[in-house]
Formats: C-alpha cells, sequence, structure tokens
C-alpha cells in the first residue's frame, strides 16, 4: 500500500473512530428527540475534519513528490536535479541528505570528466612527438640513433602518467594496498635525500635533515611514504633559489609524527594552499609537462598519505618559503 493510500485510511480512521464514540454517547444521553439537527452537526463535523486531514496530507505530500521527481531525474542522468527541502522536520532532513548525495554524485562526475580531459591533454604532447620522429623516419630525413634518446624520453614521460593515472584510480577505488610494517623514519628520510642529491647539486640547492637519526618508528608502506617524499623534495628542489636550501624537518607529536619539506623560494601563491593538491593544477610554468611534472603529484600524495590515516597540508613560511607538511602514525600509538 502506498503512502498516500495509509494516510488516507489513517484519515478516515482518525476522524471516524472519535466520531462513532461522540455519536453513540449523543444518542444514549440525549435520545432521539432532536435526530435530524444531531445527525447534521455529525456530518458537518466529520466533513471538517476530512477535508482537514486531507489537507495535511497533501502538505506531507508535496515535498515526498518532489523527492521522487528528483529521484527520477537523477537516475535519468541529470546531475543538477535537487529535492525540495520543505516539510515536516524528518522530511526536511530527507531531502538534505538527498541533495548532499546529488551533490557529491555531480562533483564525482565533473572530476572525472576533468581527469579525462587533462589526462587526454597531457597524452597528446608526447604521441605527437613520438607521431613526428616516427615520419621522420619513415622520410628518410633523420636516423634512429638521432631519435633514439627523444624516443626514450618521451616513452618514460608516457609511462610515468599512465603510472599516476592507475595508482590515482587506485586510490579513488580504495583499493590500494599498504604492506605496513615498522620502519625507522630517519632511513626513509636519508634514503630519499640520497635519491635527489644528484638533482639538487645540478641545481645548486643544499638538502638537510633535521632529524636526531635514527628516527621515531612509524608503522607505514615505506615505499609509499618515499613516494611522498620524493615528490614534495622534488617540487622544492626545482622551486628554490639557487644556492638556496630543503630541509626536511621531523616533528614527534603524541601518538604521530609530523614531516615537513621547507624551502627558501618564493612562496605559495594565495590560492595554492587550497588547490595545490587539486589533480593536473599548476600554479607557473616551471609545473608544466616539459619540466618533468604531471600536475598528479601532489594528488597522488594526498591519497597516500590519507591512506595512511594522516593528513598533508601546505603553507607559506614566516621566515620566506613555503613548508607542506604530512603526518605518519607512530608505531607505538
Amino acid at each position: 500500500m502506498s503512502v498516500r493510500a495509509q494516510l488516507a485510511v489513517l484519515a478516515v480512521a482518525a476522524v471516524c473512530l472519535p466520531l462513532l464514540v461522540v455519536v453513540a454517547s449523543g444518542l444514549v444521553m440525549f435520545g432521539m428527540h432532536d435526530e435530524s439537527t444531531f445527525w447534521l452537526v455529525a456530518v458537518v463535523s466529520a466533513l471538517c475534519a476530512l477535508g482537514g486531514a486531507l489537507l495535511l496530507g497533501r502538505q506531507i505530500l508535496r515535498p515526498l513528490d518532489g523527492l521522487a521527481s528528483a529521484s527520477k531525474r537523477l537516475a535519468g542522468g541529470d546531475l543538477t536535479a535537487r529535492a525540495p527541502e520543505t516539510g515536516p522536520r524528518e522530511l526536511r532532513e530527507l531531502g538534505s541528505s538527498f541533495n548532499e548525495m546529488a551533490g557529491n554524485l555531480e562533483q564525482l562526475f565533473d572530476t572525472r570528466r576533468e581527469l579525462v580531459a587533462w589526462a587526454s591533454h597531457d597524452l597528446r604532447t608526447p604521441l605527437a612527438s613520438l607521431r613526428a620522429m616516427v615520419e621522420a623516419l619513415e622520410d628518410g630525413l633523420a636516423t634512429p640513433d638521432e631519435y633514439l634518446p627523444a624516443v626514450r624520453a618521451q616513452t618514460e614521460i608516457l609511462s610515468q602518467l599512465v603510472d599516476d593515472l592507475f595508482e590515482l584510480a587506485l586510490i579513488d577505488a580504495r583499493v590500494l594496498t599498504l604492506e605496513l610494517r615498522k620502519v625507522a623514519l630517519g632511513e626513509l628520510v636519508s634514503s630519499c635525500l640520497d635519491a635527489l642529491a644528484a638533482d639538487a647539486r645540478a641545481r645548486d640547492v643544499r638538502l638537510a635533515a633535521r632529524i636526531e637519526p635514527p628516527g621515531p618508528a612509524v608503522t607505514v608502506a615505506p615505499d609509499k611514504v618515499q613516494r611522498v617524499l620524493l615528490n614534495l623534495l622534488s617540487n622544492a628542489v626545482r622551486h628554490s633559489r639557487p644556492q638556496g636550501a630543503v630541509a626536511v624537518v621531523v616533528q614527534e607529536d603524541t601518538d604521530y609524527v609530523v614531516v615537513a619539506v621547507e624551502d627558501d623560494g618564493d612562496g605559495l601563491t594565495p590560492d595554492a594552499p587550497q588547490r595545490m593538491f587539486e589533480r593536473f593544477w599548476r600554479a607557473d610554468d616551471s609545473r608544466t609537462r616539459a619540466s618533468g611534472g604531471s600536475g598528479l603529484g601532489l594528488a597522488i600524495a594526498q591519497g597516500l598519505v590519507e591512506a595512511h590515516g594522516g593528513r598533508i597540508w601546505a603553507e607559506n613560511r614566516a621566515g620566506g618559503g613555503a613548508r607542506v607538511a604530512f603526518t605518519l602514525p607512530l608505531a607505538d600509538a
């Protein structure tokens, strides 16, 4: 039975049962001396009560009709469909929950479309370069030895982008596998600094770590944490000025540890702290595909940190430069 039918039955029952009691009591108390007037009053009262019940039922059902209409539109692909948040408190809460769900779905599909668009754009550039080199080789305008390093470089760019997209898909689907184990954080920091030492030396940037060896013990997936640190360090080195410095600062708290990468560059733009973890977002020309940035590194770093139960944020340093920090759980927490 529908809600509308149940409300109608309830209204009839709510009117008829008290009315029968009143009629029976009146007949017993006053007899049948003025029967016509008695029944007229009873009928008029019943009609008024039924009319009021029907109006109340319509008032209750109107938000439900709006919710049903919005559900049909959303199921049909209209992601802008929203339910009215009117009526009794319970129906207003139901409409609010539906609208929150619809808004999340719309944001999810918008993110998917943006991801496909940006990925297509970033894939098109190396593919166009590879196509041009193949055509030059086919026309005899160059030898394979001349283009082999360029082909290898473009292939590595494509491979890295595909790997980033795959890991981002795992993070979105929440099926990322973390092989957690207890490790000394100092070892992870040292390995990342060693991996970037040559790049930092080429850019005349000093690398340092402010951590007491071996550092606090954390329960993490070491390869994932290294990826986060390498991404933050490479960004910091790329944005540092010549003869600048980049430091990894570790601060231990009650049940977690804060790992921060600090540089002495120009700092972050006003909207960067809120947007730099968006996919494919680039603040300036130094974060283009030509310089090796896919625009996915920080988004992946955020997903990896949150998969460990931590959080990541960015801010400007008081003395100049930028600071990107994230938290990790301590092993004994």
